[in-house]
């Protein structure tokens, strides 16, 4: 069996692990699991000590949404039951914010479908932002769908620290999931960001029919982005959806997944995203062993866990909530 704990070593030694030595963490026995996960603590621990990054998301803006995305309840494909609205008033994504406060998030992620912002759309949420910046010391993070250079470099001087757009999936595997944007059009709107001065956010979603190969892809394209923060969301399957009835994993892959995307992308935010709680189950507390973010509250368009239950779940794993403030690096 091998010794996880040397790959670990390899890592912190800024050593690549190979795809070999990816998939074998994919494939990890039972038997192994415990170590994998304390050799991957190892990496986290060397970055991130014992904190965990707290993130809550507000939905400013539900359904209506023109692209085909087969895993989303907002698709314009999907006949979820979902509650569907218009982009939310500046007063409302304010409140919200004061909410996050609350729940001791240091990221407030506002979030809007669609296939990209309107100018209506933008001058709202550049507006809010202004004036959150102004109240708490917090930061906010936007996800508005696809980014044009100039409305990227708007988010900046708002005050935007953190621009998300997830790549999803593998390139390989991406138009067995979506036709109506390429992968690049992610990419592209991932280094607008960046070249706004913006950090960037992106990540994937695990269990739609992808391959361990995907998966692995998957990390080394966010090494290569070089993602601040990358949201893992586990896949789920929503009735109504092109991937309704989809049920591909298992809580113990679930943590191979976190610890794979720890060993590629050692230094970063890695944050255990929307489907953890049906997913990782009454594993929950092992996933911040690779991981050292969550979200509390509710997602997108299904609910989390209650906010008290993720703090006491912090306390009760030793762990501190790490309340960055906006004058700190993202």
């Amino acid at each position: 069996m091998r010794d996880w704990k040397l790959l670990a070593e390899k890592v912190l030694q800024d050593e690549e692990i190979t795809d070999s030595e990816a998939l074998e963490i994919l494939e990890c026995h039972t038997d192994g699991l415990l170590e994998l996960l304390y050799s991957a603590y190892l990496v986290r621990k060397h970055y991130y000590g014992n904190n965990v990054k707290l993130n809550m998301i507000i939905n400013t803006k539900s359904g209506f949404c023109p692209e085909n995305c087969g895993y989303c309840a907002q698709s314009r494909d999907s006949k979820a039951p979902i509650q569907k609205y218009r982009m939310m008033d500046r007063e409302q994504i304010i409140e919200g914010a004061e909410q996050a406060h609350k729940l001791k998030s240091g990221t407030y992620c506002i979030v809007a479908s669609g296939r990209g912002p309107s100018k209506r759309e933008l001058d709202i949420v550049t507006s809010a932002v202004e004036e959150i910046k102004d109240k708490y010391d917090m930061k906010v993070c936007a996800c508005l769908g696809l980014l044009k250079p100039d409305q990227a470099k708007r988010l900046k001087e708002a005050g935007v620290d953190r621009y998300n757009n997830n790549i999803n999936t593998s390139e390989n595997h991406h138009d067995n999931i979506t036709t109506s944007h390429s992968y690049d059009d992610r990419v592209d709107t991932v280094n607008h960001a960046k070249e706004a001065g913006i950090s960037p956010c992106s990540g994937v979603i695990v269990g739609m029919k992808e391959t361990k190969q995907d998966v692995i892809d998957m990390a080394r394209a966010l090494k290569e982005l070089d993602a601040d923060s990358i949201p893992v969301n586990f896949l789920h399957a929503i009735d109504g959806t092109l991937l309704e009835g989809t049920d591909e994993l298992t809580p113990t892959y679930c943590l191979k997944v976190l610890c794979l995307f720890r060993f590629i992308n050692p230094s970063k935010e890695i944050r255990i995203s929307g489907g953890r709680e049906v997913n990782l189950r009454s594993l929950q507390p092992l996933g911040l062993y690779p991981a050292n973010s969550i979200f509390v509250g509710d997602y997108l368009t299904t609910a989390g866990q209650e906010g008290t239950k993720d703090h006491q779940m912090l306390k009760d794993l030793g762990f501190e909530v790490d309340y960055v403030t906006s004058e700190e690096p993202v």
